[in-house]
This record gives structure tokens, sequence and C-alpha cells, in this order.
């Protein structure tokens, strides 16, 4: 095992300490239709104005469809959304198969049972190591649940709050 892979291992790992919430980013791109990619990079910006951010890999197959739009919606993953995570995770033709979901404002798609949801458009776009730091500008957003709780990433495995 070279250097390299052994710092890349242990660079996750310490970042794996650090819980996230789980997001899944879609839009809909002209010919492609509904597409969408989960994201765990996602981050309030600013309130003023609303900015968020969220972080795509340049490898991504999705993210140059969502880009191409110059929009794309946040929805925010309840604890029960694991299987909704791991759907648009990886590679994949039909993410959306089996999914009722409805448009945003801007026709990107907001997904059922998600907590909350934040339609924005393309601010700026900023290229970091292997990955595009995707800035926001909120347009609509809506809470939709204020009972659930939402779903976790902590150490490379789905958690949930209070489970140990």
């Amino acid at each position: 095992m070279s250097q390299t892979e052994v710092h890349t291992r242990a660079y996750r790992d310490t970042l794996g300490t650090f819980a996230t919430g789980i997001a899944i980013v879609t839009a809909v791109h002209p010919t492609d239709g509904p597409v969408g990619l989960t994201a765990n990079s996602f981050s309030a910006v600013s309130l003023t104005p609303p900015l968020v951010l969220f972080c795509a890999a340049r490898t991504s197959t999705t993210w140059p469809a969502i880009r191409a739009t110059g929009r794309f919606c946040v929805n925010i993953l309840a604890e029960h959304q694991e299987e909704l995570s791991r759907q648009f995770t990886g590679r994949s033709d039909d993410r959306f198969r089996g999914i009722g979901w409805r448009p945003s404002g801007s026709g990107a798609p907001i997904l059922p049972g998600v907590a909350s949801w934040m339609d924005c458009r393309i601010e700026t776009l900023h290229e970091a190591g292997d990955h595009t730091i995707v800035i926001g500008r909120i347009d609509e957003h809506a809470v939709e649940d204020e009972q659930v709780t939402p779903l976790l990433y902590y150490r490379s495995r789905y958690a949930r709050l209070g489970a140990g």
C-alpha cells in the first residue's frame, strides 16, 4: 500500500468524525429529464443574500447535466430516507425509478418525504481539487415536515440523531 493510499484513507477517516446531513440535489435537464445526486457536502453560506453550497465530484456523470440547467433543488433527507439516498448514489441510469416527485417553482424535482427543500440558481462555481464548489442563491424554500429528524452520515455510515 502506497503512502498516498494510507494518507487518503486516514484523511477520509478523519473527515468521517464530522457528522453531516444528507441532501439530494436535483434538476430537470431539457433532454435527459430529471437528474440528481446525493451530497453530504451541503452547507449554508449566507443569510443575506440567501446562499448555500454543495460540492460535486469532478468525476460525477450527473453534475454536468445539473450544471447545464443553471438551477438545482436541494432536498434535505429525513431519517427514514436511507434507501432513497442510496438510490441517488453511484452510477445509475434511472435514479427516479418509482419516485413520485413534484416540481419546484423552477421545475426541479422536490422529492417526497424530505424534511425540507431549497430551489436555487447557480450563483458561483469554484474548482477545488477533485470537486467543484457550487454556490446557489435560494429563490424558494420550505420545511416539509417539522416532526422528522435528519438522516446523517458519520464515520462512513448512515446515522440518526440519538443513535449510538
